[in-house]
């Protein structure tokens, strides 16, 4: 187990895996998830130097103590500390979905720390649809009572936008999910991740004038980078991945045809594009 702390006193929990001569290679999760996000593709990563990193109020970290603080743009910082305790200069990333948003704002604002990005099934515009489905999740504790009963309802739940899943990763998502207890199921994040995504669409809505974040993407333009895409996803549309293919010829970009969100990372055509990736680090 290792730890560093942050700017504002918080401690942040990270493990390391694969060769410590490797290309560092620095894993950035979902929004409610942790380092556990990437544990389908670990075992074929074992080349690089990986480093899993649960973000602030998610997992092993420590919960901030205002929640304003989680934020893409504080979260990056998160990783440029972690970098700064490592003593690396740059590192690659790969982000998925909350944790590509990351990887994008730190392009934006430090791009000189940056080897390469991948972004999993994200990207600079995120699909109403998908926000929706997350909102309606989002702090709430499940109503199953153990694992089992959570992944018969994620099963259930993602049985249009997902085939060809390996027996057991339902259960394996609901644990990474949930922490099962006596009382029935607890989030493994702080449930006031809602109260500040609550709070900035809020904001947002009263801005005459929308952020984007297209020109944190563009920041990616001479760095190697690719995104993966589920075929069915609700937060990458196909609208913005071919965008982003379009401003960013260079982009490596795969879609898999039998995946929503989020993509597993074991899968061979995304293994191709990391590894493709990757290779390209000059």
């Amino acid at each position: 187990m290792s730890r560093f702390e942050t700017s504002d006193g918080l401690s942040l929990y990270f493990e390391e895996h694969g060769s410590a001569d490797g290309i560092p290679l620095i894993c950035l999760p979902g929004l409610t998830r942790d380092g556990q996000d990437f544990r389908y593709a670990l075992p074929h990563l074992g080349d690089y130097r990986v480093i899993l990193m649960d973000l602030r109020g998610r997992g092993r970290s420590d919960y901030a103590q205002d929640p304003a603080s989680y934020n893409i743009l504080t979260e990056a910082g998160d990783v440029i500390a972690l970098m700064d305790h490592l003593g690396l200069t740059r590192a690659a990333l790969l982000g998925t979905s909350r944790g590509g948003l990351v990887a994008m704002a730190i392009a934006g604002t430090a791009r000189d720390r940056l080897q390469a990005v991948i972004l999993n099934d994200v990207g600079p515009d995120i699909a109403e649809e998908g926000l929706g489905r997350i909102f309606e999740y989002l702090g709430h504790r499940p109503a199953a009572k153990t694992h089992a009963a959570a992944a018969r309802i994620l099963e259930a739940a993602m049985r249009d936008s997902f085939a060809n899943v390996p027996e057991g990763r339902w259960l394996e998502e609901a644990q990474t999910f949930y922490k099962e207890t006596p009382d029935g199921l607890e989030l493994r994040y702080d449930a006031r991740l809602r109260e500040a995504m609550l709070a900035q669409a809020k904001a947002l809505s009263e801005m005459e004038e929308k952020p984007s974040l297209w020109p944190w993407f563009a920041a990616l333009d001479g760095l190697p980078c690719g995104v993966i895409r589920g075929a069915h996803s609700d937060i990458l549309s196909r609208e913005t991945f071919d965008e982003m293919r379009r401003r960013l010829p260079a982009l490596q970009a795969v879609e898999l045809s039998d995946r929503g969100h989020i993509p597993f990372l074991d899968e061979p055509d995304a293994l191709l594009l990391i590894h493709t990736v990757l290779k390209d680090i000059k």
